[in-house]
């Protein structure tokens, strides 16, 4: 589902999302989110969005995923009173970690949580940038769960409806919310 915003605050982050054809190959429109976080006002409006989303919840941790999910992530854990964890890609965490491996359009990759970070009793919110493929998120989810955490719900600032990322993580949300602030 789309989450709730005024129609002035999806102007104002649409509007900061650049489009750069052909990156990072031929045939590929990326979507820039540096334009929104350079701009206070849009970053603010956005970290507000995700804090509320949050609230509604009832999460008790935030998930940011690597890299341009921690951007988003930390200003909303900070600003909701509730703890950040990085969710990295393999090798990037010291100490015990638990992994995951999902699979990519060309083989598979692999992202770890500090073991420590999640427990039970843990509701925890995942935050990125963007839903594609979904390979990450439904990774990310499966970690929260092994390390004993429940899935409060997985937020993004922009959903590509054209790719199977909402299809892909339809079962492993077990009816936890999905919420895109933007939908292209």
């Amino acid at each position: 589902m789309t989450a709730p915003l005024s129609d002035d605050v999806r102007t104002l982050l649409l509007s900061r999302i650049k489009d750069v054809a052909d990156y990072p190959k031929p045939g590929v429109m990326f979507k820039d989110i540096t334009p929104l976080l350079a701009d206070p006002a849009a970053f603010a409006a956005l970290t507000g969005a995700l804090v509320e989303l949050a609230g509604q919840y009832g999460a008790t941790k935030i998930v940011g995923l690597e890299a341009r999910g921690f951007i988003l992530a930390a200003p909303v854990a900070v600003q909701a009173g509730i703890g950040f964890v990085p969710v990295r890609k393999a090798g990037k965490l010291p100490g015990a970690t638990l992994a995951q491996s999902y699979e990519l359009e060309y083989g598979t990759a692999e992202i770890e949580v500090h073991a420590e970070d999640l427990s039970a009793g843990d509701r925890v919110m995942v935050i990125d940038d963007v839903l594609a493929t979904g390979g990450t998120a439904e990774a990310s989810l499966s970690l929260i769960r092994r390390a004993g955490a429940e899935v409060a719900g997985v937020a993004v600032l922009m959903e590509l409806s054209f790719l199977p990322g909402r299809a892909k993580l339809a079962g492993s949300l077990s009816g936890a919310p999905l919420d895109a602030l933007i939908v292209v």
